[in-house]
């Protein structure tokens, strides 16, 4: 699928060609939460698209001061495309957030700070261009109910899929066909329930430009996934955006809620964003090196070498949730132990099987969704070109089931490990955030650490959870 229109006057044929009434500009904040203005399609000009528009910058968490807010929103026109879910026709366009106050994009803008690490990758003299494709696993619930308060916190998530469905009186009987815990992998209708479901939402994503490669239902109960192909690193960003907007609409319209949360499920496996990575230079893969572990290039080692390095650091950033950590536990395949493997797929790091010279990549395998694509991608990036720099060597290759190993056997044989707790990966980049320097400012990095802290870990750990009650109320 390629881009629907190239530049300004592409864009005003493809909206009249398609009476389009209404223009969305689309933008990211820290969370990779996406947020939109709609303007009339009669009040866009030529000069907006090309100047950008005003916005209020201090309504979006952790971004400016109230004494500061005005900021721009710079479309970013070959990214439109059709919403498919308005009821009157309207154009979707992506934004970068341009700073005022300094004359540049904007420092804390996740899409902007991408942009600046591919400028990095080029200027290092490495490569010229980066590709990334992850993977986005989720989760379709029927039903969602939570409760959080002062003296009580519940939630009950709800799927045809579970078995604890199975003694359950339903309106047109209850069917049986469930794909049990730990047992949804490739299985066919009637355990599949998801077929049509997800097959409308590759249809949709096509729709929006996407090239989609292929659905199946996943491990866990109620969980799937949809592939999509791999792009530069701004262009996989971006599709990760159109790709949980996508999914999470036809769920919706469809009566069912999907989520891509890491661990909705207690005991069943948890959705991760696999990420793969290569880098290329004059249309070479520099990623390959033929009759070496995987193929892989020298280069390819040392750039694993870097992610590893700097893990926890970098797990703040690709896994920036605490949700994240209940994943990330040997047994469910999300791995947290920081070697590499060819074909293995309890390695934090696997090449995948039977490469060549174009496809040769590492695949990481601990990112998760909750992460923000934009920055997600950029850090791994730039961990991994620090990794280049200073020719890291990372700890493997390790073949056998690592999820075999006992703690004991860990520290035994010195094998690095993914941090344990969001706090241990932000104290991590507190302590460890030079190699992002240069492309993301010190105030970004406090802005984010503080955020970090104040919206998600004290306010988790402050709070009493309904296990410590049963475990410790007696005591």
């Amino acid at each position: 699928m390629g881009k629907f229109v190239k530049n300004i006057d592409e864009f005003f044929e493809f909206c009249k060609e398609n009476e389009v009434q209404f223009v969305d500009f689309r933008f990211t904040d820290l969370k990779g939460m996406w947020h939109h203005v709609s303007y009339r399609m009669s009040a866009v000009s030529r000069d907006m698209l090309a100047n950008g528009l005003p916005f209020d910058g201090s309504s979006i968490e952790a971004w400016q001061p109230i004494n500061k807010s005005d900021m721009i929103l710079k479309p970013d026109v070959p990214t439109a495309f059709l919403d498919p879910f308005t009821a009157d026709s309207t154009i979707i366009v992506i934004c970068d957030v341009y700073d005022i106050y300094k004359n540049g994009l904007y420092e804390k803008c996740p899409r902007s700070i991408a942009k600046k690490a591919l400028q990095y990758l080029e200027s290092a003299g490495i490569g010229d261009v980066a590709y990334f494709g992850p993977e986005n696993e989720f989760f379709i619930f029927e039903d969602v109910k939570i409760k959080l308060a002062a003296n009580e916190s519940s939630y009950r998530l709800d799927t045809v899929d579970g078995e604890w469905n199975d003694d359950k009186d339903m309106e047109f009987g209850n069917m049986g066909h469930r794909a049990r815990t730990k047992g949804g992998y490739f299985p066919v209708m009637p355990i599949d329930s998801g077929v049509d479901l997800r097959a409308e939402m590759m249809q949709v994503l096509e729709d929006v430009g996407l090239e989609v490669v292929l659905g199946h239902h996943e491990v866990a109960q109620g969980q799937h996934e949809i592939g999509v192909k791999f792009g530069t690193l701004v262009e996989a960003a971006d599709n990760v955006q159109k790709l949980k907007y996508v999914i999470k609409m036809v769920a919706h319209l469809n009566g069912k809620s999907a989520t891509f949360m890491p661990k909705p499920l207690y005991g069943d496996n948890g959705n991760g964003m696999h990420v793969h990575q290569s880098i290329w230079k004059d249309n070479e893969n520099l990623f390959y090196k033929q009759g070496e572990y995987g193929n892989l290039s020298e280069m390819a080692l040392h750039y694993l070498g870097g992610i590893f390095k700097h893990a926890a650091a970098v797990a703040a950033f690709t896994n920036p949730s605490t949700n994240s950590y209940k994943r990330l536990i040997p047994g469910f395949e999300a791995p947290s132990i920081l070697t590499y493997s060819s074909q293995n797929r309890s390695a934090s790091c696997r090449i995948p099987y039977g490469a060549g010279a174009a496809a040769t990549r590492i695949e990481t395998r601990f990112p998760d969704s909750t992460s923000c694509p934009y920055l997600c991608f950029a850090v791994l990036m730039l961990a991994g070109l620090d990794g280049i720099k200073n020719k890291y060597i990372p700890v493997g290759p390790m073949d056998e089931d690592l999820f075999e190993l006992s703690l004991d056997e860990i520290r035994e044989k010195h094998i690095p490990q993914m941090p344990h707790t969001l706090r241990e990966a932000v104290e991590g980049l507190i302590a460890d955030h030079d190699f992002l320097m240069p492309i993301m400012t010190k105030e970004f990095i406090d802005t984010y650490q503080h955020y970090q802290f104040e919206r998600q870990i004290w306010p988790d750990e402050a709070r009493p959870t309904p296990f410590e009650i049963r475990s410790t109320y007696s005591c």
